[in-house]
């Protein structure tokens, strides 16, 4: 078993980069890392508890990606007792779109607190406006996060 699950939600395969690159930065500190994405996942996928990190841009109107969207709503429906899960978030977006900025990791941030998950750190907002790449900003915060757990 994994120390810790990527989760990743993605259009375009920028948060699969970032979650690669995130994975690589948390198997050179000793980890043992799985990245998932989450096509095709439903609340199974956290029913042995443990640590997780979500992975995920915002699409559209502030709404988690088309790849995502089946696991967010198997647990809005669902609202299994998630307890035995702890998380964190690296949530992507552009700020050009403020008022849905960086919006899918913020949901589900919102929904697993909601289900009784314990998030380590506080949610790591990437702008794609912001000059850096998402990869890059992922390798260089999860270094820190990683100290949290």
């Amino acid at each position: 078993m994994s120390d810790i699950t990527i989760l990743v939600g993605t259009m375009t395969g920028t948060s699969e980069l970032a979650a690669d690159d995130m994975a690589a930065a948390l198997g050179s500190a000793g980890l043992e890392v799985d990245v998932m994405p989450m096509d095709g996942l439903d609340g199974a996928v956290f029913a042995n508890g443990g640590l997780f990190l979500i992975c995920t841009s915002t699409y559209g109107q502030g709404d988690v990606p088309d790849n995502a969207l089946g696991l967010y709503e198997d647990l809005q429906e669902a609202k299994p007792d998630l307890s035995a899960v702890r998380f964190g978030v690296f949530a992507m977006g552009d700020s050009t779109y403020d008022s849905t900025y960086c919006e899918g990791g913020k949901m589900f941030d919102k929904l697993l607190t909601e289900l009784g998950a314990s998030r380590i750190g506080d949610v790591e907002e990437h702008d794609a406006s912001s000059g850096t790449m998402a990869e890059d900003a992922g390798a260089k915060w999860i270094k820190d996060w990683a100290k949290l757990i």
